[in-house]
Parts: C-alpha cells; structure tokens; sequence
C-alpha cells in the first residue's frame, strides 16, 4: 500500500463508494481502532492489586465492558470543569453523538512510576521504540507541545492531542479518518480517551500500576454502520489487546532499565523521530531506575548463612 502523504486532518465529505473491488483482510481495522491503538501507545505479568483503583460495582472489574453504569461512571470522571472552553468543546462534541463505548480491561504492571508518567505524555517515545524494534508499522510524530499525527499502513490518518494531564487522569481527543479495505468509502470520526491510573507500592519497595482506558466513539453518518458491525468482538478484543501489550511493554521497559541500563540508554539514541530533551530524559530516567533497583537490594536484610554442627544443631555464622 502506497504510504500515507502527511496532512491536516478533516472531517470532509465522504464521497461516493468506490468501484473498485478492495481486498479482503479480516486484520485490517477501522479508523477508530488505529485511533484505539494510538491511545494504548499512550501505552509482562499482571496481578491483582486492590488497592488505589477506583473500581466500579461489576462482577469483574479486569474485563472489558460496554456497560451503561460503566459508560456512566466513565463520563462522571472526565474532571470537564479543569478544561478549557476549547477542550469542553471537544468532549461535547463526541458526548452529544457517541456511536460506541468501550471500557478496556484493566491492566496492571510492576513500572516504574515516572518512567511510566513519561512515556504516557509523550507517546512519540514509545512508538519511536516499536519502530527501531521494528514491532510495528505505527507512525506517531509530535505536531505541538501535547498534540500528535497518527498513521498506519492500513488506511489511517489521525491527530491525537491531550486535553487534560495530571498524575491519576488524563483525557485525550483523537479525531481522524479511515480510507482503508474495510470501508467502501472513507470514514471520518472522533475518539474521546480518559486513562485512569492508580498506584500502589509494596513493602519491597516496588510500585504495581493499575490502567483503565474508557473510550468514547463518534462516528459521522455512514461509519457507524460498519463500526458496528466490526467493532465488536473483532476490534474490540484488538484493541483490548493492544491496550494490556503496551501496558506489560512499560512494565519490560522498566525492568530492563533495572538490570541493563546502558542498554535502554543506547535505544534511547536511536530514536530519531523524538526531540534530543526526551532522549536525554529517558535516558536519564533508566540510569536513576537502576540506581534505585541497586540501592534497594542493598538495603534488603540478607541472613546470615546457617551450616551443619557437628552434634546436629544448626548454627549460624
């Protein structure tokens, strides 16, 4: 597929169906799934924490949902008297005509709390990474202090911007559109992400971080059909996914910065799509992740090696 020309997005007018007949590739997703995707690289083991999370009264708060208490819940957290009349705006716009809802499930990973803060606020960084990794075809390129361009190989033109940040909430817009060989004719649509965060620290010292992704959807007439139809279960479980592997992502990152800094350092200078500042603040980021991991296990009570006596008793030396 011939790759995308870089340009404003807009929501412009769909056009009659194409005559040519498009190939058919059930791993193809609509624009709204790249957009999904573009919020989890906003992006190991998981386990339970209870603590920390505002979790809603459901059977299981770990799965995903699409649930009227939880669509509710998920509006309720949108702290829309912290925004700007131009962000207000822009959450009206996708409230007022919400096409889809979907809450991601719940995921939770053993990270480091400011490299995690980093990478959710300049998701450039973690996409530059996919790509020297060359694990996947996403091209995320800053346009603006919080505003991004989102492409793929499969049809996608996006822009991404935050609305909102602070350390347990941040609420992102997408809006963007999909000329892929899923649809007959372009779709336009806009996405309303809020990523909620908890944190919880352990008595070893190590910090287990609890995500919850809730979006919303609006899709301009003629889309919304074809959503419908392929967002669930197909997209929806994609998108699930993608949101709990960049999550365990962050978690490997972290855990590689522990053990191998110089290593991340070294990944850091390849990113060539990202500002020198954020290479250099990523770096330093490993280097102090290891300092901590290294002063922790020094700090740890070690006992004292315990050997045979010769009248069959232990004692310790």
């Amino acid at each position: 597929m011939a790759a995308l020309q870089p340009g404003p997005v807009c929501r412009g007018h769909i056009g009659p169906a194409r005559k040519a007949p498009r190939p058919r590739n059930s791993r193809r997703r609509t624009a709204l799934a790249a957009i999904l995707l573009a919020a989890a690289a906003l992006l190991g083991s998981a386990r339970s924490v209870s603590a920390g999370f505002p979790f809603v009264g459901r059977p299981n708060p770990y799965r995903a949902t699409t649930s009227r208490a939880a669509r509710d819940n998920a509006v309720q957290a949108i702290p829309v008297e912290k925004l700007d009349a131009e962000s207000r705006a822009k959450v009206a716009s996708v409230l007022s005509r919400v096409s889809l809802f979907r809450r991601m499930p719940i995921g939770v990973v053993n990270c480091d709390p400011d490299l995690y803060l980093f990478m959710v606020r300049h998701p450039d960084v973690v996409v530059n990474i996919w790509e020297v990794l060359k694990i996947s075809r996403l091209k995320l390129r800053q346009l603006g202090p919080q505003a991004y361009r989102v492409t793929d190989s499969a049809g996608t033109l996006a822009t991404v911007e935050f609305l909102y940040r602070s350390h347990d909430t941040h609420v992102i817009y997408a809006e963007g559109s999909y000329d892929g060989p899923l649809a007959a004719r372009p779709v336009n649509g806009r996405c309303l992400m809020v990523l909620k965060t908890g944190y919880v620290r352990e008595t070893d010292g190590r910090y287990y971080i609890t995500s919850r992704l809730d979006t919303f959807m609006a899709v301009e007439p003629g889309g919304a059909e074809l959503l419908a139809k392929t967002f669930h279960p197909l997209v929806g479980k994609v998108a699930d996914n993608n949101f709990l592997q960049s999550m365990a992502f962050l978690g490997s990152l972290s855990r590689t910065a522990e053990v191998n800094a110089r290593g991340v350092q070294l990944l850091a200078a390849k990113l060539a799509y990202v500002e020198p500042g954020l290479r250099q603040r990523l770096a330093a980021l490993a280097a102090g992740i290891a300092r901590k991991s290294t002063a922790s296990s020094a700090s740890k009570p070690t006992d004292p090696p315990r050997v045979a006596a010769r009248n069959g008793t232990n004692t310790q030396r």
